[in-house]
């Protein structure tokens, strides 16, 4: 990490300057503000932390409970989403206390006794190289509490308003703060109204601020119940460590997900079918009746309960919302949104996959940018059209999925002597659990080509590994001025910047005069769509990837781009340069199949999805690209 860039500073360099008049948020809440986000829970707690680390951006978030979230809830936490922590310096803490989802294991009946459960199967949870975190399970509180804590240390000293609900909200057709929005004390009953230029519903499934901008969820409840229990027991069966999916013959399955801590355990039980006619039968199942159920599926194993952290009953439903903004289609070319959701208040679905709190958060990252670039002027409003476009069809993948994953946990296996009664073979479900690696890590997130934010992969074959409108995979390689090990994509930082990242040709010709054209042409976007006064990598952050070794190089014979002046003392920022790793096997050019000839240029979003692949040489595709959505600041 970096810091002292403005003088020397004693204590924890996580905490932030304060803004001015940040450090004592006034009670209650102002006349206006300009995003209000309602619901603090994954999507907006996440949005919220974006938002704090910019004073110019006026950010408040309420939220009906009487404080932070304690227990239970969510727990999986996808590869992706631990990238995604590391943009704000905390996948360290999350990957630290977090259970890691090393291998998964299936079970079911026996051959010779069905009443009982045998071990069929066992595989790696995620594949090598699919991303340089693991997969993690950590109670949805703790997550919570890392982004309030990253809010308090950031500029703005964000907290959230917990005991108010929102009620309702009008859209005004002009104005500065077209959105006025009543809000209800939960203890006192008293009403008032806030203006704001946007606002964020992170409400849940049963959102109100979905309500008020009259969106409607689509879509089906599943007949099948389930019950979730997180539980310190005592037990033989031997893989209580290890992500268990288990089939029994006659009692229903169990999928088995153990919790952070080493002792703490989650069991996703089987409660069978819900009757149509008696929706809600299914929560009369009490807590005793659900561990009965799963004392019997784990036969021969004994489970003996000695605590209960939270205990829950659900039916699956999958609804996705037929738009995330306030704009009807019929409208959406004619006019701006101004009211978003995210989160469960979109998309509703099992729990079976870990899915929920990862794309809820993906929806608010990918969303959080976007309001950054309009509300500091970087932008166009109209950016703000391409959040409902992107996440929907996201959503509606999300669903699609679901409903086959928690079909297949909700089957009986199949009985070898009597085929004809169906079921899922153990082989399929482990089959299908390897082949949707993939999307439940969090990495099958692909925006299509050929969009205003999304260039058309022309020329992706320079830089294979780095698919357009896929996340961009980071890959280990030295920094060059301190030759230190790292991953490139930790470079990144939840900052709102866009980034190019410039893969050196073999001659070393082509990156060099890419910098030349960066510094100084009239034409770089660099130079036309960075403020004046600002730093130089506020808005389009530049980095070079050399093919020498990093003893091979030397510093002082940089590109002037890569060793830019920044801060009130024109401080040099050394971070800009790194090399390939030759000691960790294949390196960088290879692992993400550059053309080590020509080179490439692979552009990235602020939510760090690969946004364009160039040439070096490209200057003016380049300049047109960001020229589609940036401003011109002249």
């Amino acid at each position: 990490m970096q810091f002292y860039l403005d003088g020397y500073n004693p204590g924890d360099p996580d905490i932030l300057a304060a803004a001015p008049g940040a450090a004592n948020q006034p009670a209650g809440l102002p006349e206006t503000v300009d995003v209000l986000i309602v619901g603090a829970g994954p999507a907006g707690m996440l949005l919220a932390a974006q938002l704090s680390t910019f004073p110019s951006i006026s950010t408040r978030i309420i939220d009906r409970r009487d404080g932070p979230l304690q227990v239970g809830q969510a727990d999986g936490v996808a590869c992706r989403t631990v990238e995604m922590f590391e943009a704000f310096g905390l996948s360290e803490k999350l990957v630290r206390e977090s259970y890691w989802v090393n291998e998964t294991v299936f079970w079911r009946p026996a051959p010779d006794d069905r009443s009982t459960i045998t071990r069929t199967g066992r595989v790696q949870d995620t594949e090598d190289g699919l991303s340089e975190f693991p997969h993690l399970i950590v109670n949805q509180a703790r997550l919570l509490q890392h982004l309030s804590d990253y809010m308090l240390k950031a500029p703005t000293r964000l907290v959230p308003d917990y005991g108010l609900e929102f009620v309702t909200l009008t859209i005004e057709p002009e104005g500065d703060y077209p959105v006025v929005v009543t809000v209800r004390n939960v203890d006192s009953g008293a009403e008032t109204s806030i203006r704001a230029k946007y606002v964020v519903g992170c409400d849940g499934a049963r959102s109100r601020v979905r309500d008020a901008i009259g969106a409607e969820p689509r879509g089906d409840f599943a007949n099948h119940a389930w019950g979730v229990v997180d539980m310190l027991a005592v037990t033989d069966f031997p893989d209580i460590r290890l992500k268990a999916a288990i089939q029994s013959a006659d009692e229903g399955n169990i999928l088995l997900i153990p919790r952070e801590g080493g002792y703490l355990v989650r069991l996703y039980v089987d409660l069978g079918e819900i009757d149509p006619s008696n929706r809600d039968a299914f929560r009369l199942n009490t807590q005793e009746m659900v561990i009965e159920t799963a004392q019997r599926v784990l036969r021969p194993y004994t489970l003996e309960v000695r605590d209960v952290a939270w205990f829950a009953v659900y039916q699956v439903g999958q609804r996705v919302t037929d738009r995330f903004d306030d704009v009807p289609a019929e409208e959406a070319g004619s006019r701006l949104p101004h009211v978003f959701i995210a989160g469960d208040a979109c998309h509703t679905h099992s729990a079976k996959a870990g899915q929920g709190m990862n794309v809820s958060m993906q929806d608010t990252f990918n969303l959080g940018w976007k309001l950054i670039a309009v509300l500091e002027g970087r932008t166009k409003p109209e950016l703000l059209r391409t959040y409902t476009t992107e996440r929907h069809a996201i959503a509606q993948g999300l669903i699609d999925f679901d409903k086959e994953w928690s079909t297949i946990m909700a089957s009986p296996p199949t009985d070898p002597a009597h085929p004809e009664l169906g079921g899922v073979d153990p082989a399929e479900l482990q089959a299908y659990f390897v082949k949707s690696g993939r999307y439940t890590a969090g990495v099958a997130t692909h925006y299509p080509p050929a969009t205003v934010l999304t260039a058309a992969a022309t020329h992706q074959a320079l830089a294979a590994g780095f698919p357009v409108g896929k996340r961009f995979h980071s890959a280990p390689v030295v920094r060059l001025a301190d030759a230190r090990p790292m991953q490139l994509g930790h470079a990144a930082r939840a900052d709102g910047a866009w980034r190019i990242y410039a893969f050196a040709d073999a001659s070393g010709q082509r990156v060099r005069a890419l910098m030349r054209f960066l510094a100084e042409s009239e034409n770089s976007p660099i130079r036309r769509f960075t403020p004046e006064g600002a730093s130089i990598d506020s808005v389009i952050d530049v980095r070079a990837i050399f093919q020498q070794g990093h003893r091979a190089l030397k510093v002082e014979e940089l590109p002037a781009l890569l060793l830019p002046r920044k801060g009130r003392f024109g401080l040099i920022d050394y971070e800009k340069a790194y090399t390939p790793d030759l000691k960790t096997g294949p390196d960088i050019f290879d692992l993400r199949g550059i053309d080590r000839g020509t080179g490439a240029m692979v552009v990235v979003r602020p939510d760090q999805h690969v946004a364009n692949v160039l040439p070096l040489d490209a200057h003016d595709d380049l300049a047109a690209f960001f020229g589609r959505f940036l401003l011109d600041r002249r």
